[in-house]
């Protein structure tokens, strides 16, 4: 306790988000706090996107939802992807803060128990192997990491493989997303018998059109999963 008081007093608690001082390592401040867009309440069961209303008990679905054939079961995300959401998600993404991994981990966990069955395994969303290199870390892969020692599930971080590499889906339309993503994920044959049989949970940073999320559980259920969850860090949120 001393040597930590000692670093403590050298290196003081900071919030992930504006870097103020807080009473905790990896949290935010009060401020901060108040303008985080965490989602909760009424929600899409299939994609955790924000609901109007009150939650009446019946599974829920968005108009995308409803329109959109998702081959996952359901979804959850801790974020809306918009103000400081939508910095931290950037921030892990291209600022080579994984340090924010931490938090999100543990903001993902507690929406994730319900989503978890006993022999759940947890996966991430691959990135192409240029990215990579060029990134360093896989996001995806960091927060499936920290989401799976919270909830003491077993992570296989390169179940899945991006052999194909496609362009940035910023911008894009909903099919073009879609479109773009055909065939480029696919089975880890390394991995290949740790998927049959199981439930996966499938973790991703942030969900837009649900394209990617939608590619690898397609190949996850092909492989023999018994059913495919999602969760991510964040969720782009018409009209946020």
């Amino acid at each position: 306790m001393r040597m930590q008081s000692i670093i403590r007093a050298i290196y003081p608690a900071q919030c992930v988000a504006c870097d103020a001082l807080t009473e905790v390592e990896n949290g935010l401040c009060a401020a901060c706090w108040r303008e985080t867009q965490f989602i909760n309440g009424t929600i899409c069961d299939t994609c955790g996107t924000p609901l109007p209303g009150e939650d009446d008990g019946h599974r829920l679905q968005c108009d995308d939802c409803m329109a959109i054939a998702r081959p996952w079961g359901r979804g959850r995300a801790a974020l809306v992807y918009a103000g400081i959401g939508r910095k931290l998600v950037l921030g892990l993404k291209h600022g080579d803060r994984t340090d924010l991994t931490q938090p999100a981990g543990i903001w993902m966990a507690q929406l994730a128990r319900s989503l978890i069955q006993p022999d759940t395994v947890i996966v991430p969303v691959p990135l192409h192997w240029a990215r990579l290199l060029r990134r360093r870390y896989n996001q995806s892969a960091l927060l499936a990491q920290s989401l799976a020692r919270q909830v003491a599930q077993p992570v296989c971080v390169d179940a899945l493989l991006r052999p194909r590499k496609t362009a940035p889906l910023e911008g894009h339309s909903r099919d073009a997303r879609f479109a773009a993503l055909s065939g480029s994920i696919k089975i880890n044959p390394k991995r290949q018998a740790q998927i049959p049989g199981k439930p996966v949970l499938l973790v991703d940073d942030v969900m837009t059109s649900g394209a990617t999320l939608a590619a690898c559980s397609e190949v996850l259920l092909q492989a023999g999963a018994t059913d495919v969850s999602m969760i991510t860090l964040a969720r782009v949120v018409k009209d946020a």
